[in-house]
């Protein structure tokens, strides 16, 4: 009877019960809710930073987010306000919530943590969770220090073009030689393999999602140094721990959702500046860009910022050690190394054993980082490769005696040295019998006349380029070029690296043509070819091209004209700040209007301070002459 009784009072009881702490949590969530109105957390910058609002063109907010899964409100991504007050009530939920299907405060940790802070939850009345999956990945990463990592561009792959940053989180008990077993923070397209031209295209107009992840470093540095022979810098940061928390808090929850990926904008450099704001919301980094967004800008805003950047360390690539140690030896020596990656019967020639220990074992160390770099950067690369490069790791072991240490030299210098990537121009000359002022706006980013500093060594990349031009005896205003893009790339040839040059052109500019002075001319080509580097002087590069031409333009019979030719250039540095380059070209037109060209070019860039440069360049295309003076100016 009492066990009866018990079992009923139980019954009446257990909803009583719950119905209290729903009404309980009812009441604690619409205190909560008020309390947040009262302290307007909606409009403060760090839940903007957390959402990743944006004010609109036209008034209001509205998220880079585009996972509709981030938000906890269905008018998240444009109401600040209701977004806080529905994130508030999914605290108190057990619904799985995010891409990582975990309770909003575990999913959401950073967001918890911040409202937490503000309003000061009551343990009793919102239950804080054990978010176990967050402790385990936070506290794998021992985190002592964060530095920002870019590889520099690489010209051959669209999505690097511009190079690259990425977080690497810097354990404890990490030393210069194993913070490489160091996690990093990234953040990239999602691209289906063999993507070809539609990536630059569909990354344009953001047809991928971006995802950030978590990769070990070593698998980076494989990649971008070993395989890509890309140099690599690395700013290590100055964070509290405090920070250090926040930036780690915020990336988990990103990993809850995807951007858009905008290749110029809302890229890989863009959105991990975003994870920095939230560590320090005093940096305002992200405000800085508004149309675009380029890696190397990145690098030099953060290192703009005072005390931000505590040390600076320099990783090189593969290739550009080969290099270094190349040019460190004597010729004799140099083509020594190079015959024992063909014939290991060289690991016993007189010319190797007279040599005293160290330099045997330097010239063994190089032998082996030749064949390590054909072995690691061929897609099938021959047996004979590694069985030659364990002769010469054998002979080298033998030898019993450390390698000396060699300070590689960057061909490059780190980024923020570099010259800014918009540029303006202002100029005047002669063209034929008139004269002519003219103005030009490149929104990026560097060619081969540009300073060098600070930029891949030998490319070139422009985009969205236009000169108007203004002829005195015409008293003629007009569009004399535009550029839509201009891609270039010399790779030196020598006895390692055989690399193609090539390059692609697609653009307008004013030709003279038959009876045409000043025609509008379309036009498409590009060219395959190869270059050699010389120390005649200074540092000279040769080069030549075949190449394939398309136009369009009223000056044509049949309005078009498609051929092909040849040219040949040299790229030659006189000093530190002057640089000249000289072209010759023939190309010969059997489609459309057929006719030929031939064509000269002549430039010559003095540098007059980081962001300031005069140049003075000559044109000659078929019986039409142009002069040209400069004074060119990078922001």
């Amino acid at each position: 009877m009492l066990f009866s009784i018990l079992a009923i009072a139980v019954t009446l009881l257990v909803p009583a019960i719950a119905d209290a702490q729903s009404s309980d949590r009812e009441n604690y969530l619409a205190q909560l809710i008020t309390q947040a109105q009262e302290k307007r957390l909606a409009e403060q910058r760090e839940w903007h930073l957390l959402l990743h609002y944006r004010k609109g063109l036209f008034g209001g907010y509205e998220s880079e987010q585009d996972d509709p899964r981030f938000f906890m409100s269905p008018n998240g991504k444009t109401d600040p306000s209701a977004e806080l007050s529905a994130t508030l009530a999914q605290f108190f939920s057990d619904e799985l919530v995010g891409r990582s299907q975990q309770p909003a405060q575990c999913a959401f940790v950073a967001r918890y943590h911040w409202l937490k802070e503000q309003l000061a939850f009551d343990p009793n009345r919102l239950l804080p969770r054990v978010c176990d999956r967050f402790d385990r990945w936070y506290d794998d990463f021992e985190v002592q220090s964060v530095s920002l990592i870019f590889p520099s561009a690489f010209l051959n792959n669209p999505a690097s073009m511009f190079g690259h940053t990425l977080f690497r989180v810097d354990q404890k008990g990490q030393t210069e030689q194993t913070r490489i077993l160091a996690y990093t923070i990234n953040y990239a397209a999602d691209v289906p393999p063999n993507a070809g031209l539609a990536y630059p295209i569909r990354g344009i107009f953001g047809n991928y999602k971006g995802y950030f992840s978590t990769i070990p470093y070593y698998l980076k540095v494989q990649q971008y140094r070993d395989i890509e022979n890309r140099d690599i810098w690395e700013y290590r940061l100055n964070l509290t721990e405090n920070q250090m928390r926040r930036f780690l808090m915020h990336a988990w929850e990103l990993g809850n959702a995807y951007f858009d990926y905008f290749f110029f904008k809302e890229n890989c450099s863009y959105h991990i500046l975003a994870l920095l704001d939230y560590a320090d919301p005093n940096l305002h980094l992200t405000d800085e860009f508004v149309g675009w967004t380029v890696p190397a800008d990145t690098i030099r805003l953060v290192v703009s910022k005072p005390g931000l950047v505590s040390d600076i360390t320099y990783r090189p690539s593969r290739s550009t050690v080969i290099r270094r140690k190349r040019e460190s030896l004597p010729v004799v020596e140099r083509d020594l190394a190079h015959r024992m990656t063909q014939d290991v019967g060289e690991l016993t020639a007189p010319a190797f054993t007279r040599l005293v220990p160290a330099k045997q074992a330097f010239v063994l160390d190089l032998a082996s980082d030749y064949l390590r770099y054909r072995i690691e950067t061929t897609d099938s690369p021959k047996p004979e490769w590694k069985e030659r490069n364990r002769a010469v790791l054998t002979a080298r072991s033998q030898l019993r005696i450390p390698s000396e240490e060699f300070i590689v030299r960057p061909f490059a210098k780190q980024p923020e040295l570099g010259h800014k990537v918009h540029r303006v121009a202002i100029g005047g000359g002669w063209r034929n019998n008139d004269t002519y002022e003219e103005a030009s706006f490149r929104g990026g980013y560097h060619d081969l006349l540009d300073p060098e500093v600070g930029y891949t060594p030998d490319a070139q990349i422009e985009m969205a380029s236009v000169t108007v031009r203004h002829y005195n005896r015409a008293d003629q205003t007009r569009v004399e070029r535009a550029t839509l893009l201009n891609l270039l790339s010399l790779s030196p040839i020598d006895s390692v690296f055989h690399a193609p040059s090539w390059k692609l052109n697609v653009g307008m500019n004013t030709i003279r043509h038959n009876d045409c002075q000043l025609c509008s001319n379309g036009f498409f080509s590009g060219g395959i070819g190869g270059a050699k580097e010389l120390r005649l002087l200074n540092r000279e590069v040769l080069f030549a091209f075949a190449e394939t031409e398309a136009s369009v333009s009223k000056a044509y019979d049949e309005m078009h004209r498609i051929g092909g030719g040849g040219t040949v250039g040299i790229l030659a540095d006189m000093t530190e700040r002057w640089k000249i380059m000289a072209t010759g070209s023939y190309l010969k037109f059997p489609l459309g209007d057929k006719s030929d060209d031939f064509r000269w070019y002549v430039g010559s860039r003095f540098t007059l301070a980081q962001n300031w440069a005069v140049r003075l360049e000559y044109n000659h295309r078929d019986r039409d002459d142009d002069v040209l003076f400069s004074v060119q100016a990078y922001f």
